[in-house]
């Protein structure tokens, strides 16, 4: 079983907000090469 882990990071001016990852997500998809299978994608909240 092939795995693969990238962490994206995001800054945003609020700190809660609604963003857009799907061509980020598509990127790390391709450098993976791994043609089918789950994707997981985990947010998480860096304290100020």
């Amino acid at each position: 079983m092939k795995s693969y882990r990238k962490e994206l990071w995001f800054h945003t001016p609020a700190r809660r907000e609604f963003i857009n990852i799907t061509p980020q997500v598509n990127e790390v998809l391709r450098e993976s090469k791994i043609q089918e299978g789950f994707v997981l994608v985990n947010a998480k909240c860096n304290p100020l």
